[in-house]
Order: structure tokens, then sequence, then C-alpha cells
């Protein structure tokens, strides 16, 4: 096997969403850049997250929102084409194929090395592919967007039973009969949905309540459509063991034994309990870190406990917040910081709110839970609010009860918080429950990052009749 030595200005560990953003931001520079990946170019996103999932899910959302307005629903005769829904899942991700990535790649200067890639000290990269090994050497940076890996909780008997991960669940060409969802958050409820509307028979086991990190109501509204949809939806329910009876073609049975020695019998068992940062095996403790462990990040993209201003982490990988589009936001401030730094125009510490600092990523993180009805939410939650000490006043309303919900859909469901800094007058949180509130949160995560006040916010007239008169009715039940 053949070894060869190359040398570079920026070498990038990663080629997902995130890691294509932030080379393409220090390559937009003039900087030479290299990105290394050992599986798929676009990562995770592409093609087990972000986009087969709504692929996924879309397609229930839509015959579900024909049959809430009378017209439309008469004109509804059948369920979901799961074929047709697999083959568009499929489509978005291109059977599973890169070479449209990496022509962008090629296509915006971008070099390309296949392999396992491992720091073997400061600024180089050691990539094991099938040709031999490749050394990258870079003189300015190397950045670390390695992204995340699911967790499998430690229960008697659940690794030998073969469960699925969310890349299984995205990327599976049958819909089973049966099947176990074990987990709370966006991604267990999302694809218990999806399934459930292509014709599972769904049981989600949550060990405390639904969507823990929003706000109480949000996880009570969705669990109530979850059921809506003929999920059993169990809350304080975690598995104590699992078996799977393995058949000759290689499938079988899978027995989740409960705490309360009561047994859920499945198909297919999808585990969603949560991801860790892919820290392992990377090289770190040839740079002093701890193989594995967790990185300490500042808003630059900069890893602590590394000498010299040269190791970056971006994405899942940073620790900071598992989102795709937070993550391609910090690592456009990561590729201008590198190349700031490069041209001797930038040092260490960055202002906040600057192009070199991802301030937003600690105050402003939008996220959305594409279930039916939408959680959409940003800032800060009312509980955080309070533990930060602010002088908090929590706002409500009834989306429902807002014209342009109505005419969406009858018997609309939903609900809108805003979260105030009764000191300063602007909204530090929000959050929207109800069909199609998505489209609202950009509106909230302008308003939080700008700290508008909130007198000024009342000269933001919502057009009607649309959902976001809810804006004009949450001020007005603060007083204005």
């Amino acid at each position: 096997m053949s070894t060869r030595e190359r040398e570079t200005d920026v070498v990038v560990i990663g080629a997902g969403a995130v890691g294509e953003n932030v080379a393409d931001r220090a390559g937009r520079t003039g900087l030479e850049v290299v990105v290394v990946e050992d599986e798929l170019v676009g990562g995770e996103c592409s093609y087990w997250a972000c986009m087969p999932s709504k692929a996924l899910l879309l397609p229930g959302h839509a015959l579900a929102a024909a049959r809430r307005l009378p017209g439309a629903a008469g004109a509804v005769t059948g369920g979901l084409d799961t074929a047709a829904v697999l083959r568009r899942r499929t489509s978005f991700t291109s059977g599973w194929d890169d070479s449209s990535q990496v022509r962008w790649l090629d296509s915006a200067g971008l070099g390309l090395v296949r392999g396992r890639a491992r720091l073997t000290g400061p600024r180089r990269v050691e990539v094991a592919g099938e040709g031999g090994t490749t050394v990258l050497t870079a003189r300015r940076a190397v950045v670390l967007a390695t992204g995340s890996v699911p967790v499998l909780p430690d229960v008697p008997g659940l690794a030998a039973a073969n469960p699925w991960t969310s890349r299984e669940a995205t990327s599976a060409d049958e819909v089973p009969d049966r099947l176990a969802v074990v987990g709370g958050g966006t991604v267990a409820v999302e694809l218990a949905q999806a399934y459930a509307r292509l014709g599972s028979r769904v049981t989600l086991l949550v060990r405390s309540r639904l969507l823990g990190k929003e706000e109480d109501f949000a996880g009570e509204l969705v669990a109530d459509a979850l059921r809506a949809d003929g999920v059993d939806v169990r809350l304080g329910a975690s598995p104590a063991s699992v078996s799977r009876a393995v058949t000759a073609e290689g499938g079988g049975e899978v027995a989740v034994t409960l705490g309360d020695g009561s047994t859920v019998l499945a198909d297919e068992l999808l585990v969603a309990t949560g991801r860790r940062p892919a820290t392992e095996g990377i090289g770190l403790e040839s740079v002093g870190l701890t193989d594995g462990g967790g990185l300490d990040v500042d808003d630059t993209g900069l890893v602590a406990g590394v000498e010299g201003e040269w190791l970056h982490a971006v994405g899942d990988v940073s620790g900071r917040v598992q989102l795709t589009h937070q993550g391609k936001y910090e690592a456009r401030v990561v590729g201008d910081a590198i190349a700031a730094r490069a041209r001797g125009e930038l040092g260490r510490e960055a202002p906040a709110w600057s192009r070199y600092a991802a301030t937003a990523t600690r105050v402003a993180t939008p996220q959305v839970t594409f279930t039916d009805p939408e959680v959409a939410s940003v800032g800060l939650r009312s509980g955080e609010a309070r533990e930060q000490g602010l002088d908090v006043r929590v706002v409500d309303y009834a989306i429902s009860d807002v014209a342009g919900a109505s005419l969406l859909a009858d018997g609309y469901t939903g609900r809108a918080r805003l979260v105030v800094d009764e000191r300063r007058r602007v909204v530090v949180g929000a959050t929207f429950v109800g069909q199609g509130v998505a489209e609202l949160l950009h509106s909230a995560t302008v308003a939080v990052v700008g700290e508008v006040p909130l007198e000024r916010l009342w000269h933001a007239v919502p057009s009607y009749p649309t959902v976001s008169e809810v804006w004009l009715r949450l001020l007005e039940t603060y007083g204005l």
C-alpha cells in the first residue's frame, strides 16, 4: 500500500452539510481546502436524517391537511401510496449515491480524499483509504466536522437484537407491520408518526415525557396527535430487556420487556434515545486531548486545550447544538474566521455578533419538530429563562382563535407562547405548536436575535388572514 504526502491550507474532516459549508466558506477566500470523507459526501442530513425523514412525513401531513378541509376532504378516497412515498424518499437521497455532491465539491474548487481520517499531531491528518494512506499537512487549520453517532441504552439484549437507529428507519425498503420506538425526542416522535401514517402499528415507549426540552404543552399536543393516529403512547415506560427470535430469513419478532414486567412485541425496534459527538478514534490524543472525549469549543470554533489557533470543531461533534441549520451557520462563521486569521486580521477572540463569532448558537437557536402538529421554537424556554435569573413574563395564545388558522383547517389545534424579559422588554424565547407553524419561526428568530423592543415589534403588522396574526394577538395579550 502506498503513502502519499500532501500539503494544503485547510483540512476538513467530514463532508456532511457542515463540513461542506466550512470548506466552501474558507475556499472562497482563496485558501486551498481538502475535505476528507469515509462515507457519503453530503453526510447524515442528506441521506439518513433531515431530507429522507421529511420525505417520509410530508405525504401523511398533506393527506391529513386535506381531510381537515370540507370540500377537499370529500376528494380523499384512499390512504397513502406507501410504495410511492418510499420511492420519493429515495429520490431525495439520490439512491444513496453521492456523485452529485462530489461534482459540487469539484465545481467549488475543493479537494476530496476518501478514507478514514485521524489526527497524528499538530496540523497533520492521516487518511487510510482503499488505495493506501494519504498524509495531509495543514498550513492554516484542521476542522473536525465528524458529526455524531446514535447512543444505545445499556439494556440487556438490546444490541444483540439488531435494533434500528434513525439510519435504518429513514432508509428502510418496507414498512413493518409493528414498530416499537424507544425515545421521546424529535427523531422518535417524527418517525413514530411517519410510520403510523404509512400503516405500521406503532408503540412509543417514553421514559418521562414527550419533547422534554420543549415547553410542556408542546409534548402534550403532539402526544394527543400521535394517539389520534393510532400510536400507543406509553409515558414512564423504559425497556428492562430486549430479545429477538431470529428466523432463517434473518429477521424475527422483537420482544421488549418493560420495567413493570409487561412485554411489547414488534417486527422492528427503533431506538432514538440521543446521539453523542463522534470524537472516538479520530486521534485527539495526538494533540493532548482525550480520545472519545467532549470538546470545549468557543464561538469561533477553536478547540480549547490545543496549543495554537489551528484546530476547530463545528456541528454535532462540537457538542454545542445537534441541528443541521445551526451547524451550517457555525460553519460559515468558522470558515470566515479561518480566512481572517490567515490574513492576520483576527486573533483568538472575536467580538460577539461579528461574522467571526457564532453568538446565536448560545441565545437564539431555532428548532422544528416536523410532526403534525409541528413544534417550532427558538431561544429560551420559560423554565430556562427563570433559571438564568431573568424577570420573565410568559404570554400564551390559542392559535385556533386566529382567523388564518380557522381557514387553514377545521378544528385547528395549536398554541403559541412568548417568553419576555421584562427588564429589557424584549422577546427571549418563542414556541409555536400547530399545523404549518414552522413558517412562523423565522420571524421569532429575528425578534430574538435583533432584541427588537416590544413597542417596535407591535408595528410589524401581520397580513390578514394568515396564521402569523398570532403575533398581534400575543402582543395584545401582553398589554400593548
